[in-house]
Parts: C-alpha cells; sequence; structure tokens
C-alpha cells in the first residue's frame, strides 16, 4: 500500500499592509481533501470527539439531510477514485485501509459518515431567503468557536464577532455564496498563533491578558501557528455549498520568519485582540527578531 506523504507546511502569511480579503485561489479536483502522515491519528481524535462530546461537534438541521447525502456520495466517490489503494467501496460498503475499518455508509448520518473518512470538518451551508445559512456540519477541530453558537444562523451573523467582517466581506461572501458554480472547489488559508496545540478549541478567543509565562526565551516552544486550510464546493444536486477546513498547527520554530514579524505587527488592534495575541504579542515578536528563515 502506498505510504502516506508528510504533512504540508502551508504558508499563508502576506507581507505588507494588513489587507482583509477572501483571497480565493482555484483547488484542482485531486486536492478537494488533504490525506498525510497525521491521517490516523487525526481520525482516532474526532472518533473520541464523537463517542465523547457529541452534541459539540455534530450538529444538523431539518432540511440539510438531501445536502448530506450528496455530500457523503460525492466524497466517497472521490476518495475511491482518486486513492484506490486506500478506500474500496463495495456497494454500501466502503473500506478504509489506512484506519482498517470496513464502513457501511448507510448506518448513521451521511454528514458525520463522511466526516469520519478526512481530516476535515465538514460544514454545509445552504441559501435560504435571509441568505446563506449554517445548516450541519461535524466540527471536530473548531478554531475557537462553538457549533452551537453558530448552527442555524446566516453567514453575516455567524461572523458577527470578526471584526471589520460586516464592512469589508459580509457583502462579498455571501454572493461568492450564490455564484459558486458546480465543479470548481476554491480555496483559502488563515492562520493564527495560539498557545494551545490542541485541534479541538472550541473557545480562546478575545484574550487580552499578557500571559507572563510565555517569554522571548521559550516562545519558541511554547507557541504554534495554526492554519485553516478551507475548500468550499457546490453540490450539483441539493445545490448546497460544502465547506471543508483542514487545521494544521506547526512548531513555531518550523515556519518561524521574518515575514511572521511583519504580519503580526501589521495587525489592526481588534484584530489582534480577536486573535488573542496581546497575551504573548511582544514575547512573540522579541523571538522572531532572533531568527531567519526556517528550514523545511
Amino acid at each position: 500500500m502506498r505510504p502516506l506523504p508528510a504533512e504540508i507546511v502551508h504558508d499563508p502569511i502576506e507581507t505588507g499592509p494588513y489587507r482583509m480579503a477572501m483571497g480565493l485561489t482555484i483547488v484542482a479536483a485531486r486536492e478537494w481533501f488533504e490525506i498525510d502522515t497525521l491521517y490516523p491519528a487525526e481520525l482516532a481524535e474526532k472518533s473520541r470527539l464523537l463517542a465523547e462530546r457529541h452534541a459539540e461537534v455534530f450538529a444538523a438541521l431539518p432540511g440539510s439531510e438531501a445536502a448530506s447525502d450528496e455530500a457523503l456520495s460525492l466524497i466517497a466517490d472521490h476518495l475511491c477514485r482518486e486513492h484506490p489503494d486506500w478506500f474500496v467501496r463495495n456497494g454500501d460498503i466502503l473500506t478504509n485501509r489506512l484506519t482498517n475499518e470496513a464502513r457501511n455508509l448507510r448506518d448513521g448520518h451521511p454528514l458525520e459518515q463522511a466526516g469520519r473518512m478526512v481530516q476535515e470538518d465538514l460544514c454545509l451551508i445552504q441559501n435560504r431567503p435571509e441568505g446563506p445559512v449554517f445548516t450541519a456540519a461535524l466540527l471536530c477541530f473548531p478554531s475557537r468557536w462553538r457549533l452551537k453558537d453558530k448552527i442555524g444562523r446566516p453567514l453575516a451573523d455567524v461572523h458577527a464577532p470578526v471584526p471589520l467582517y460586516a464592512d469589508r466581506l459580509a457583502t462579498p461572501v455571501d454572493r461568492f455564496m450564490r455564484h459558486l458554480r458546480p465543479g470548481r472547489i476554491a480555496g483559502r488559508l488563515n492562520w493564527s498563533v495560539v498557545a494551545d496545540p490542541a485541534l479541538f478549541q472550541p473557545t480562546g478567543k478575545f484574550v487580552a491578558d499578557r500571559n507572563a509565562s510565555i517569554t522571548a526565551d521559550n516562545a519558541a516552544d511554547r507557541l504554534f501557528l495554526r492554519v485553516e486550510r478551507q475548500t468550499l464546493r457546490r453540490l450539483p444536486v441539493s445545490d448546497a455549498i460544502l465547506f471543508g477546513i483542514r487545521v494544521h498547527v506547526y512548531p513555531l520554530r518550523r515556519v518561524a520568519s521574518p515575514r511572521l514579524a511583519d504580519a503580526v505587527r501589521a495587525l489592526p488592534a481588534d484584530i489582534a485582540r480577536y486573535k488573542s495575541l496581546p497575551a504573548f504579542r511582544e514575547a512573540l515578536l522579541a523571538w522572531l527578531a532572533t531568527t531567519g528563515e526556517p528550514t523545511r
């Protein structure tokens, strides 16, 4: 069986003045989902969270059933087509050779079944009279937000805590959600620096108090760059948008560079507070000042 590839190190850091934009790119169909050496551990963590904290990591509203079915079918077909040595389907049974599981796709909720096969979290967004609405998700690796606070709300409300979103992104995002064409996969990256490497982080935004335990001397060992690789794809039959979120947590030593320091300095104060950077900003910048470009 083909070995798993190494985790991709994504570089989301932009230079120059801070610019709030969607920053979309085109994703090749084969690259819709990432599968790497972290797959077994991350799928095991998903299974643990679904067993122990199901209500926190999964939700589906009435009316999302058809879109969930379509998402599962599309993902199962994609995995078996693009990775036939890892995924094999026989009728309703999909065998995952990476986890040594044979899963009946008819058992359980289809969006949960789909999320148990990929490292990405999966969210469904459906157009309603009030705009694009968040209607279902398997969200095991949230970046400081809680599913119960967002499910059933229009995207403008979902992103209400994000500084500048209402003024700069709400209208372009809603327009994009209406006009994304089937067969086209859009992607984007976002980033934050965190002091906790855990994938499951439902809280932690707007931390303003300085964390005195993080210093320039230990920042390299205490801090991490958390990157979300997001994908958006319209489901052609149900017309829903399937939103995938792959979370990467890189040790700071692996990705530190002068460009990261410039990006941290360029963040407006309200965005920095949203990302909880004041807790260790000065220690982070002091350590980054001692580094060069990372070796990858």
